[in-house]
């Protein structure tokens, strides 16, 4: 996974960047096949700002998060980040597991055929 960390109008720091890496770690087990996450954290006045953009195969999720402290601002633009990906993961794997028509409807012969057998008793 490519990751690209953006300073605007402020000193990059290896505290700050070793932040964002443990976090982006953690969000890797929700990604089915990561390609590129790109980070830019900046510092307007009093305001603190990170916003995150991860690209996947046919996917892109992004969040932008403010707040008074850029700690902040990164958890929560993660948060935002793996609530998507979690959301996206749960309908490509609920999309590869739906049935046929086939088993569908083999399914609903073998219950009416039961049903019938049962009323016949």
């Amino acid at each position: 996974m490519k990751k690209t960390i953006t300073f605007r109008h402020m000193d990059a720091t290896d505290a700050i960047r070793d932040h964002v890496n443990e976090k982006l770690e953690h969000l890797e087990k929700f990604l089915i096949k990561p390609t590129e996450v790109h980070v830019i954290l900046s510092v307007e006045k009093f305001r603190h700002k990170a916003e995150l953009s991860v690209h996947e195969q046919g996917f892109t999720a992004q969040a932008f998060e403010v707040s008074d402290d850029l700690y902040t601002s990164i958890d929560k633009a993660i948060i935002k980040i793996q609530a998507q990906i979690k959301k996206h993961k749960e309908k490509v794997t609920e999309h590869k597991h739906h049935a046929s028509v086939g088993e569908t409807s083999a399914q609903a012969e073998k219950e009416y055929l039961a049903n019938l057998a049962d009323s016949e008793s």
